[in-house]
Order: C-alpha cells, then structure tokens, then sequence
C-alpha cells in the first residue's frame, strides 16, 4: 500500500508560530520534531520510506527534504500553485493510476494531525487495505471515534456493521455531517453511529480516478491533458502551465459528497487522534484533564488552571491567575487571548495584509 500525507496549508489559527513562509507542518509544536516528522513518524515500522509520499506546494518542497532526508525525492508530490485539496488529490489520483492502478491508496489529510495509538493506527490502515483488496471499486473511511461533542469538526455517520476485518468492525457508509449545532454534536455523541472525520480514507487509484471523470470531468480532462507528457522532458512545464488552470475546489465538494453511499465503508476507532491546527485543540490534545496548564519553554504559573502558554524565546514568561488562558510568545510576536478567541485570529492575521506588519502574517 501507498501513504500519502498532505502538507500543504498554512495554518493561520496556530498563529503567531505558523507563518506563510514556516507553516505548522514544518515547526516544533511538541517535543524535538516538527509535526510532518511526527506524522511520518507514525507510520514506520509497518511502512518503508519507498511507500510514503508527502503532497506539498512549491514553496516548501525544500523545507520537506530537509525534514525528510530519508524520503526518496520523487516522493515528494509538488503543486505549482495552491489550488485547495480537490485538484491535489486529483494530481496525486492521475499519476497514481498510471504508476499503481491497482495498489491500495491510503490518503492522510493534515500533517498537523496527532495520533497517540500508532500501533492500533497502522494496525486500522491495514484492515482498510485488506478491504480494499477485497474489492478494488471501494472508499474506506477510517474515523476517530468522538471524545466529546465537538462543534468544529466534521462527522461521518455510518449505519450497520456489515463485517469484521481482524479486530474491527466495519459499518456501512451513510454519509458526512458538517460542523453540527453544540445540540446535534451533542446526539451524534449519545447515539454512536458517528465518528469524527479526519479526511483519512483508503481506496485504488483508478477507482478514483473513476470518480474524478465521472464527478470532476472538467479536473479530470486537466489531469489527462497534464499526463499526456508525463514521464517526458515536457511534464513538467506541462504542468505549470495547466495546473493553475484547473478550479479551486475542495475534495469533499468535487467528489465525497457526490459518491454512491453504497461503494463506501467506515471505520469508527479510538486511535487517540487530534487536530491541533488550533490552539485551544493542541491544549485538549495535551492535557490529561481540563483544569491541567500546558506549557512549553521558559514558563512560570501562579495560581493558573486550564491555560496554555508555548513560550519560543530565551526570556520568561510569566502568568498570574490565568483562567482559559492562551499566550503564545515569539521573537517578534505575542500572543494573548482567551481560548474562545481562537477563531478571531484568522481574521486578525488576513487584516495585517496591506499593513506595516504584513511580515508578520
């Protein structure tokens, strides 16, 4: 099986740390490696370096290598220009299918993704594989199963168990919910026929490439126009040509939400998973319990409770009866804000543009 890990955006609610030019991916949010390297890192040893492939922009194939050094460099999936994750799964699905029709795919949103159970992880990723094998005409979604009522994430739901594959059960596929009501999150939880969608799925190249034609014709006549001249001296300019041609549009829209329900199957498992593309999530993912500080670098907490303070800098940081409380210090930044203030920070950062501190964003 192929693994393919997206990394690619700039993650503008892990501002003031992520930047355009040092994205999230490529920093060192927890421990001495970057969250790419933790990425990759969870799926050895089951995988070799010869069967992980990380999708990236332009912009940061070189932060990539130097990360990955042991990652083959034809590995490394370049985009000439950002055009959201539709056409990149679709560069990946064309080039795939001419190289390994057959071979299961296993395609990972978010290199920013943090999953604690990494043998029962790989262990899933296989299953999937086995399913997959079993009938190469299929998608496979591998979901988180939910630790609590989250409004900011999307949902699969899933309808019967139809099989058990090793140690898991498998569900039939039913469809994808967005980002719920606090109330409906709330019934997705008690009624346990949902899992978190984390943009993990495992399936074959061609049958994908089946489902761009018939559900992106437009991405995938781009895509065939592009591998016409693939494996020729022209591929390349070939593709920055056409490429930024092709429609922004995320993958969910161009081909999820348009498949035969019946053609996709779920895994719901506790793999310990979390997205920490935010702040107030990195201090969920991190904590044992709600009331626990989260701290990083040279911190001191008086009299604190469920607070986060990542200090980047060789001066202390200090806190004094914090409550729900995030600081982010860095060299030429600081960053105060309570932790439901997260979704202003995007905001803030698109309203630098244009001003005396666009450098900062």
């Amino acid at each position: 099986m192929k693994v393919v890990i997206f990394a690619g955006g700039v993650g503008t609610r892990l501002w003031p740390l992520s930047r355009k030019h040092t994205p999230k991916q490529f920093e060192k949010i927890i421990g001495d490696k970057s969250m790419l390297q933790i990425a990759v890192q969870k799926l050895f040893p089951e995988f070799s370096w010869e069967d992980i492939y990380i999708s990236t922009g332009k912009q940061y194939q070189e932060i990539v290598s130097a990360q990955l050094p042991e990652l083959p460099k034809e590995n490394i999936i370049v985009e000439p220009e950002m055009r959201d994750i539709g056409p990149a799964v679709g560069l990946i699905t064309s080039l795939f299918a001419k190289k390994y029709p057959d071979e299961p795919l296993a395609l990972l949103w978010g290199s920013d993704h943090l999953v604690k159970k990494e043998n029962l992880f790989r262990d899933v990723l296989r299953a999937a594989e086995k399913v997959v094998l079993q009938d190469p005409n299929r998608i496979v979604f591998i979901g988180q199963k939910p630790r609590f009522a989250s409004q900011n994430l999307g949902y699969i739901e899933f309808g019967k168990q139809m099989e058990t594959v090793g140690e898991f059960p498998l569900f039939e596929f039913l469809g994808f919910k967005y980002r719920p009501y606090l109330s409906e999150a709330e019934k997705f939880l008690k009624g346990g026929q949902h899992a978190w969608n984390l943009g993990y799925f495992v399936t074959t190249p061609k049958f994908l490439w089946q489902l761009f034609e018939k559900h992106a014709p437009d991405i995938h006549k781009k895509f065939t126009e592009i591998n016409e001249s693939f494996g020729t001296k022209d591929y390349e300019a070939k593709l920055n040509e056409v490429y930024p041609t092709i429609e922004k549009i995320s993958f969910d829209n161009a081909i999820l939400e348009k498949i035969d329900p019946k053609q996709g199957f779920v895994f719901s498992v506790d793999i310990g998973w979390s997205d920490i593309g935010a702040w107030e999530a990195l201090k969920e993912a991190l904590s044992e319990t709600a009331d626990e500080n989260v701290t990083k670098g040279k911190v001191m907490l008086e009299d604190s409770k469920d607070t986060l303070v990542f200090n980047f800098t060789n001066q202390l940081t200090v806190g004094i009866d914090l409550d729900q409380i995030l600081v982010i210090n860095t060299e030429d930044v600081v960053l105060v804000c309570p932790k439901n203030s997260v979704p202003k920070i995007k905001k803030l950062v698109e309203s630098l543009s244009g001003t005396e501190n666009e450098n900062l964003t």
